[in-house]
């Protein structure tokens, strides 16, 4: 008997004796299950985490493995949940389906009785190996890590698609997809730009999006076929001076070595060979046709459909089990900066329904990520990190239907489609100050007019770190010391090689205030306890401002211009045109204006300050609260050999400026802010200022108790002590 036909007997109510109701149950939560057809478990590693012959003995939950593989699942591109993935009826097999293959990677107790039934769902960033942390694993937790990225260098690096026959538990992630073509199956074409940046010599440089290559070959090695410019120089908002056309007999698109001896081009990354070499002075930008797009939008469904099977199959249609079977009661979708806003654009887009109409998460946890992933259009290149002409702050970027009369789009939100299906999570979003200054952060508060606070609905939480870089800081209470800092080396600026920023790094962690709203999800999911009310700064309060030092109150700093931070250094939104082909809604189409045109510069808003520069109004945190200095979203980019962002932003990296230690100190060089010792007097003074700021943090909310008592011991060894004597 078929599936299909044990389903009918089990459903039909004549028959529903006929069969035992748990063999009916099997059936259908395999049948039913997202079409995920196959696994295929490459490695195991049994004990996990040893070292050294060593392995944790994790109290009472006992031994960890890890199981790595492969996830063969299949799409009908019929059904209105595949149906919006850009280019998916142009990638079907012969029967009309759509496959992929998507490696994972499991993290379980070795005895599953001792699991607690809360599965961590990681996007991994750019593919890179993700795992949960040591509180979940100590808690009984199950990790699951999936591959959603099509376009990175695990999927194709030849010309020909690289087929990937295993996956190991430490490697990078991978998804393999078929290629998008015509409906008679030629090539599909079309535009595509890339830059290069901060680059020198005579050797060939690769087209890179952050750290992955572009991943579209040309479609012709014909380069009057294509342009590429240099430029002098561009603005934040896009102004650009010396802009020069590179003559076609001048460059060559080639796979290495130098223009008068080029090497031919045959896998990725696609390189530029440029006649009298590169100079670090400039930018070049490269606009082609290229050939053969990847339907990156299957990496929605291929994500949400391993999900599914892993939550709720017993096995695939091949009998191989599930090896986490019956063991999931509740899941978080989570995913850091990039993979954050992965998650963002996969819940805009319906994705947390599968294909049996059920919800996939209880909870949504976007880390550090402020906009949603620019992925499912053609040409996609979603490892930007909006540098001028990349998409991804397109649409509605907030969670309550709000107008957005600034682009002439309508009243929409990203939770649309999960509200209409009642499959929305709940969510926890947690920023630093990096987000806002570098990464378009501001819109998801206050809209493209910047007018009003856009409601937050009762199944969001927002939790802002104020003065915090990208994912925060190392911690501890040295790092933020003049003394500590003369012998760092120089920070790199984020980014595509931008170059170095003039002040040290940005040492206000995250990671007590993650803890912390670790404890409170996991409460809220599985026991349906709310956590702390939202925490950032609000124009109703008075604590968001526009982006320049009057009106937020910025003090002048050592080191700094004096004008620093001024209105145009923040990266802000611009509103770009990508042609009628593309929908700015749902950021998906096909764009055909390459490079956007820039309609217009939106505005952005930014936290208030306090008298010494850190930022008013977000959560507590220990460090800022008992500051050794100004901390910092945002860093200034130095000059040097890679000049062209000089006095720029840093891209979206932080920086800090010490206190001095003594009045004589900053009085000479003319510090408006008061020393160490004017504000703690000696080691016991700031020692009481920590366990004071320790102290409300834990009161409301954002500190675990064992956390607390870490950083005062860290306090009291610390050389703030010696410093204060």
């Amino acid at each position: 008997m078929t599936p299909s036909l044990l389903i009918t007997r089990c459903a039909s109510p004549l028959l529903h004796f006929s069969l035992p109701l748990i063999l009916c149950l099997g059936v259908i939560s395999t049948t039913t299950q997202a079409r995920v057809t196959k696994i295929v478990i490459d490695q195991t590693i049994s004990p996990a985490f040893c070292k050294a012959g060593q392995c944790p003995p994790n109290g009472s939950v006992g031994a960890y493995e890890q199981l790595s593989g492969r996830a063969f699942g299949e799409l009908d591109p019929k059904d209105p949940l595949n149906a919006i993935v850009q280019d998916i009826n142009l990638s079907r097999d012969s029967d009309g389906k759509v496959r992929y293959v998507a490696s994972f990677v499991i993290t379980k107790p070795v005895d599953l009785n001792k699991a607690s039934g809360l599965l961590w769902h990681d996007v991994p960033n750019r593919g890179r190996p993700v795992g949960i942390a040591s509180q979940e694993i100590a808690a009984g937790d199950i990790g699951l890590a999936s591959a959603w990225q099509g376009d990175n260098a695990g999927l194709s690096n030849t010309l020909g698609t690289t087929v990937r026959s295993t996956m190991q538990v430490n490697a990078n992630h991978w998804l393999q997809l078929p290629v998008a073509k015509q409906a008679d199956g030629s090539s599909i074409t079309g535009s595509v730009f890339a830059r290069i940046i901060n680059r020198s010599g005579l050797d060939a440089q690769p087209l890179i999006v952050q750290t992955n290559p572009v991943p579209y070959f040309p479609a012709t090695l014909d380069t009057s076929a294509a342009q590429l410019v240099s430029r002098d120089h561009e603005s934040t908002a896009g102004v650009i001076s010396g802009e020069v056309k590179i003559a076609a007999s001048d460059w060559a698109f080639c796979g290495g070595g130098t223009f008068e001896q080029p090497q031919a081009l045959t896998q990725l990354p696609v390189k530029i060979c440029l006649k009298g070499g590169f100079n670090p002075n400039k930018l070049y930008q490269v606009v082609y046709t290229a050939r053969d797009p990847y339907p990156l939008g299957v990496g929605f469904a291929a994500w949400r459909d391993v999900a599914s099977f892993f939550k709720h199959a017993n096995s695939d249609d091949f009998g191989t089990a599930n090896p986490i079977a019956g063991r999931v009661t509740h899941s978080i979708a989570r995913g850091r900066s990039q993979s954050g806003n992965y998650l963002r654009g996969w819940l805009h887009l319906g994705f947390n329904q599968d294909e049996a109409r059920r919800i996939v998460h209880d909870g949504m946890w976007p880390i550090i990520a402020g906009r949603r992933i620019a992925l499912n259009f053609r040409w996609a290149q979603p490892d930007g990190v909006l540098e001028l002409y990349q998409a991804g702050s397109e649409g509605p970027q907030w969670w309550s239907p709000y107008p957005d009369t600034a682009r002439s789009l309508p009243t929409r939100s990203i939770q649309d489609r999960c509200l209409a299906t009642q499959t929305c999570p709940k969510i926890i979003e947690h920023f630093g100050a990096a987000e806002i200054w570098g990464l378009k952060l501001g819109p998801e508060w206050v809209g493209t007019s910047a007018t009003q606070d856009i409601p937050i609905p009762n199944n969001v939480r927002r939790y802002y770190i104020g003065s915090s870089s990208h994912g925060g800081g190392v911690g501890g209470f040295d790092t933020s010391l003049a003394l500590t800092h003369q012998t760092a080396k120089p920070v790199s600026c984020s980014g595509n090689q931008w170059g170095h920023a003039i002040l040290p790094a940005n040492p206000l962690p995250h990671d007590e205030t993650i803890n912390a709203i670790r404890h409170h999800f996991r409460q809220w999911v599985t026991r349906n306890i709310e956590p702390p009310a939202n925490r950032y700064p609000t124009l109703a309060a008075g604590l968001l401002v526009a982006p320049n030092k009057t009106a937020m109150g910025f003090p002048v700093l050592p080191g700094l211009r004096p004008t620093i931070p001024e209105a145009d250094f923040i990266n802000p939104l611009l509103d770009y045109d990508w042609g009628p082909q593309f929908d700015p809604n749902e950021a998906s189409g096909i764009p055909t204006q390459i490079p956007p045109h820039i309609k217009q510069t939106l505005p952005m808003l930014v936290p208030k300050v306090d008298a010494d520069g850190n930022e008013l109004g977000g959560v507590p945190v220990v460090l800022r609260d008992a500051p050794l200095g100004t901390y910092l979203g945002w860093n200034v980019t130095a000059s040097g050999q890679q000049p062209f962002h000089q006095g720029q932003i840093c891209s979206y990296t932080g920086g800090m400026v010490p206190f001095a230690v003594t009045r004589a100190e900053r009085e000479a060089k003319a510090d408006t802010r008061l020393s160490l010792e004017e504000r703690y007097g000696n080691g016991a003074g700031y020692l009481a200022a920590v366990k004071k700021a320790a102290a409300r943090a834990m009161a409301e909310g954002f500190l675990l108790a064992e956390d607390a008592a870490a950083l005062i011991r860290a306090a009291e060894s610390s050389q703030v002590m010696r410093l204060l004597k």
